[in-house]
């Protein structure tokens, strides 16, 4: 029987997806007991969560030990652990896939993070890990930057299922809907069936409090602690407002919608609370509403199973206070442009190191099993 809470949320427009996959927990039957207990309806992963998952971790030795006689190189076997992990995964939410129209039982897998700035290298990975998966429900990372954002055009052209990860900024989120649906008009003009292609766009929140409210202590005046904890939340209902806008008003999005595609949803990431003062479901309460995402870790989905609420829609209509709340921290000197460019740069840049010790992880099993 599933958790009144976690149902309470999902029946108000939210999707629980786990942020977390690991062999373990598929061995466990981990998964299974959170979508039927906790209802949970989706999986996203991430380089740094493959990395802690595999380093040190007997539930992949057999498998390294079977490539390494082979001579698979390094990434091939990195290839090989991680889009098993999220097959069989796919495979596990395949019935929600079914019942939801292919909006949800999704399943992400991230291309590699050192290609973040590099367009051409970023599309032939995509393809090429789509092809491997060979799942519909199956859905391929692309990071928001710059470089990322034709990328992102590219691949939904081919009739692939993309994340857009990395997003901080609402400048950045508006670009990431106009590469989205140029991709999926070009999609439509390729043949694909729209009503099997979907996006989301992950949009970055405890992050953004962190940096801001380091800032906001910096100042230290009565006005700057006031709005502790509240530049992440502001950020993402400002965000959210740009989803309900710039989908009504684009008139290509309404001949493709009636051709069967689906909106691209925002998706809350990184909603985990960094600081232990702020509710531990600060970052699901907060961000309530229609069409949307919320990718947890398993510990802020068991706060939400024991005290979250959910109730309420608490994201339309609120980016005109949203903004309010963002020209204040502006007001005290604090340049959002230059924290949300900042953790960008960031979270590109922490990506890469988990790739890269989980690269040196998995060649120092490869060479001691030679």
């Amino acid at each position: 029987m599933s958790n009144e809470n976690t149902e309470r949320v999902s029946k108000s427009g939210v999707s629980i997806w786990l942020d977390d996959l690991s062999r373990d927990r598929l061995n466990s039957g981990s998964l299974e007991e959170l979508i039927k207990d906790k209802n949970v309806v989706g999986v996203t992963t991430n380089p740094s969560i493959f990395q802690k998952a595999i380093q040190g971790k007997g539930a992949y030795d057999e498998q390294i030990a079977e490539l390494a006689k082979k001579d698979a190189s390094v990434e091939e076997v990195i290839t090989a652990l991680t889009t098993d992990d999220v097959r069989r995964a796919t495979d596990i939410f395949r019935p929600i896939y079914d019942e939801t129209n292919a909006e949800d039982g999704r399943v992400s897998i991230e291309v590699d993070p050192r290609f973040a700035h590099d367009t051409d290298k970023t599309i032939a990975q995509a393809e090429e890990l789509w092809g491997i998966l060979d799942r519909p429900n199956g859905l391929i990372k692309i990071p928001a930057t710059l470089e990322g954002l034709p990328a992102i055009t590219a691949t939904l052209a081919k009739g692939i299922s993309v994340n857009v990860t990395l997003i901080f900024s609402k400048d950045r989120y508006e670009k990431v809907i106009d590469a989205f649906i140029d991709g999926v008009a070009q999609a439509h003009k390729n043949g694909h069936d729209l009503t099997k292609l979907v996006s989301v766009a992950s949009f970055f929140v405890s992050r953004v409090d962190t940096a801001v409210d380091n800032k906001l202590n910096e100042i230290g005046t009565d006005e700057a602690k006031a709005l502790l904890g509240q530049a992440g939340l502001a950020n993402a209902r400002d965000a959210y407002s740009a989803f309900e806008e710039k989908f009504a008003a684009d008139p290509r999005w309404a001949e493709l919608e009636a051709a069967g595609a689906k909106k691209q949803r925002p998706l809350w990431a990184s909603t985990g609370v960094k600081n232990p003062d702020y509710s531990p479901t600060l970052y699901v309460d907060g961000l309530v509403g229609p069409n949307v995402v919320n990718t947890m870790p398993e510990k802020t989905l068991n706060a939400v199973a024991e005290q979250g609420d959910g109730s309420k829609d608490t994201l339309t209509g609120k980016g005109a206070e949203a903004r309010e709340v963002l020209a204040k921290i502006e007001g005290l000197g604090i340049s959002m442009k230059e924290v949300l460019d900042k953790l960008e740069a960031d979270g590109v840049a922490q990506f890469i190191t988990a790739w890269e010790e989980l690269i040196d992880d998995v060649q120092k099993n490869i060479d001691s099993k030679k």
